[in-house]
């Protein structure tokens, strides 16, 4: 599964760790994420990511 940066922050999201805190388990890849998904530190939407290389 790929990890993805969001641009504004530098926010890694690794869907191994997922993001507990706000609901999002474990295990969760990002395209899986809901809709609603946002950076849990600089709060931008899901489009402001990018897959790391």
């Amino acid at each position: 599964m790929d990890i993805y940066i969001c641009g504004p922050c530098g926010y890694e999201y690794d869907p191994i760790v997922g993001d507990p805190e706000h609901g999002i388990e474990p295990g969760t890849p990002f395209d899986k994420l809901p809709d609603d998904w946002v950076c849990p530190v600089c709060g931008v939407s899901k489009d402001m990511f990018e897959k790391k290389e």
